[in-house]
């Protein structure tokens, strides 16, 4: 599939090392012994360019990166074929540990502490991110902030990527996605409890959650996809609200599941394709994201397969 749109940014301001080991009936407090483990280069705005560049689309990476241990992701950025413009903080890029239990199909996560930017750092980003956004089509921004990050940082860079004619997707959370939706970005992906933290009241029916989508369709944000685990997504854009459910999976980690569902829409918006194909197809590489270990998609085959199996049902109403 041959790309016909503009270089899409990724900004990951705390990306990771994600070290993913298999350990059958996993227990605390004793000796684990591991099956089979493998290190990614990982972050959620990362993950979601390695998917995009499975489309052929054009890439360019940015964020904080360690430098004490960036040949990782320097050299994942060079076998995908992305352009690296990360700015380097001193010290190392955090180590997310996941154990995953395949007998209970359980996750414990062991997450250390990361990089700690300051505003210089910050800046530097800021300004990259300015002059990549002139001629990027869409720029997303992805995960959660770094320590001493303030969460307007995201809001700040929305409104850059704005300013140069860009599209700003945003998949964070808590205080961050407050600040992102103030600014008006293009796309946001929150969960269904993030929905309801945002807005301060429970999200107690998809109708409910349709609702504010379209309330937020109506201040500015073109798209809204709320993730609802095992159930699907809810997808609401220019007066259209679908719920998208994956058929029965064998699940072996949820893993990078939200990361391959933007990274879908994203590559739907970039190849031009309608709502209902985006989202059939986000929701296929976010189902086949979670039939794996690690975060990201060796092919984008199982997606294909899965993508006949997936369930569409249109809300009635508008908005």
């Amino acid at each position: 599939m041959q790309n016909k749109g503009k270089r899409i940014v990724t900004v990951t301001m705390n990306p990771a090392i994600d070290l993913a080991c298999t350990v059958p009936g996993f227990a605390a407090g004793a000796v684990n012994r591991v099956a089979g483990y493998q290190s990614d280069a990982a972050g959620k705005g990362v993950n979601i360019a390695g998917l995009l560049r499975k489309f052929d689309l054009p890439v360019t990476v940015s964020g904080f990166l360690g430098t004490e241990n960036a040949r990782i992701f320097e050299k994942r950025f060079a076998d995908l074929g992305m352009t690296d413009e990360f700015v380097r903080v001193p010290g190392e890029t955090r180590i997310g540990i996941k154990v995953l239990d395949p007998e209970s199909k359980s996750t414990t996560d062991i997450n250390f502490p990361g990089l700690a930017p300051d505003a210089k750092h910050m800046d530097r980003l800021a300004e990259i991110i300015e002059q990549l956004s002139i001629e990027a089509g869409i720029v997303v921004i992805a995960g959660s902030l770094p320590v001493g990050v303030a969460p307007d940082s995201v809001g700040r860079l929305i409104r850059i990527i704005k300013d140069q004619g860009a599209k700003a997707v945003v998949d964070t959370s808590g205080p961050a996605l407050a600040a992102a939706v103030e600014a008006g970005p293009w796309l946001i992906k929150p969960n269904d409890a993030e929905l309801a933290e945002l807005v301060g009241r429970p999200m107690d029916s998809l109708d409910d959650m349709v609702a504010e989508a379209r309330r937020m369709n109506a201040s500015g944000i073109a798209t809204v996809a709320v993730s609802l685990g095992a159930r699907g997504a809810v997808f609401v854009e220019d007066g259209q609200a679908m719920l998208s459910q994956p058929p029965k999976i064998e699940a072996v980690s949820t893993v990078g599941a939200g990361d391959a569902m933007i990274g879908g829409l994203v590559a739907g918006m970039a190849l031009g394709l309608p709502l209902k194909e985006r989202v059939r197809m986000a929701t296929a590489l976010s189902a086949a994201t979670v039939m794996q270990a690690g975060p990201a998609l060796h092919d984008l085959n199982t997606a294909k397969t899965l993508e006949p199996r997936i369930a569409i049902t249109t809300f009635q109403g508008g908005g």
